[in-house]
């Protein structure tokens, strides 16, 4: 998920202002390792803070987190945070509201950043039929070229889509046996989407939207046809925070420490074990993004050196 910002599209419920530290009670920590893969970390309310969030986050036990890249701008500063920070991966797309903007220039700059070994996904690309702040005519353009990217580089891809799936669906059903692996992230979707990625073999990402009882009612009874092995979890912090946190948030910014609870919620609509759920999303995580396994090292996947 992503607001537009070149098109004067605030997101109005994060303020510029915020408690450096999260209240006591939501003060989560994870039963096992997570991987948060959608963290939205080049955007601006992170600025003054990012060194402390990161600091939440591993207390809370989140691991891992993949720094979605949306344009040019975003994704050159996710490889940045990427090699700044351990346990930092970098996606590098163009978001169907940038589709406009596609060109030769932008998709050779996206090839390159593909190369990077701190991308470990092409997108976040898509469709987004709601706003259509690029036509449905450019958004499919640009997201035919990253599917030829995803299958040139062999790199899983990272989707977004909204109000789109049956064409999103044709798309893909026509790359499928091209691409390797692919995740709807931040899904929101009805029963008869959800069953259409499933049956094209792709991953299904959940956040706090099942938090929200308003919007996210219905994806309480969808959950537990997600097969363990094929769902992820997120934040898409800053978005998304969870409406029934047991404490309120100054500036209700989203961010990974926050993860755990919604872990918690899915968990809960499922009737699973938590930690169980926290393990498979994990594992499944760092399978689909070819993450270093438990023991090596988080900058550059090679067995840590002893002393």
């Amino acid at each position: 998920m992503r607001v537009n910002q070149q098109r004067s599209l605030p997101l109005a419920d994060i303020d510029a202002t915020f408690d450096e530290f999260l209240p006591e009670a939501l003060r989560f920590c994870a039963p096992a390792p997570l991987v948060d893969i959608g963290a939205n970390l080049t955007h601006d309310s992170f600025g003054r803070d990012l060194e402390a969030v990161l600091g939440r986050a591993r207390a809370a036990n989140v691991a891992t987190l993949i720094v979605t890249g949306t344009d040019r701008a975003h994704a050159e500063q996710a490889v940045e945070l990427a090699q700044r920070y351990p346990g930092l991966h970098a996606t590098a797309g163009v978001h169907p509201h940038d589709a406009s903007r596609w060109d030769a220039s932008l998709a050779a700059a996206m090839r390159e950043l593909h190369q990077r070994p701190e991308v470990v996904a092409v997108g976040e690309c898509g469709l987004d039929f709601n706003r259509n702040f690029s036509t449905p005519a450019e958004q499919e353009r640009a997201f035919e070229a990253q599917l030829g990217f995803a299958a040139e580089s062999g790199k899983p891809l990272f989707l977004h889509e909204r109000d789109a799936g049956p064409r999103m669906r044709e798309m893909l059903r026509a790359w499928r046996d091209d691409i390797a692996d692919a995740v709807v992230h931040c899904f929101t979707a009805d029963r008869d989407t959800l069953y259409g990625y499933l049956d094209l073999d792709l991953h299904i990402g959940l956040t706090g939207w099942i938090c929200d009882e308003r919007r996210g009612h219905h994806l309480r009874e969808l959950v537990g046809a997600i097969p363990l092995e094929r769902l992820m979890v997120e934040t898409d912090c800053p978005y998304l925070l969870p409406r029934d946190l047991p404490a309120r948030i100054k500036g209700r910014r989203n961010e990974p420490a926050l993860l755990p609870w919604i872990v918690r919620e899915i968990a809960h609509w499922r009737d699973t074990d938590e930690a169980e759920l926290a393990r498979a999303t994990s594992d499944t995580a760092r399978r689909f993004f070819r993450l270093p396994q438990a023991g090596e090292d988080q900058d550059n996947g090679r067995p840590q050196q002893e002393p």
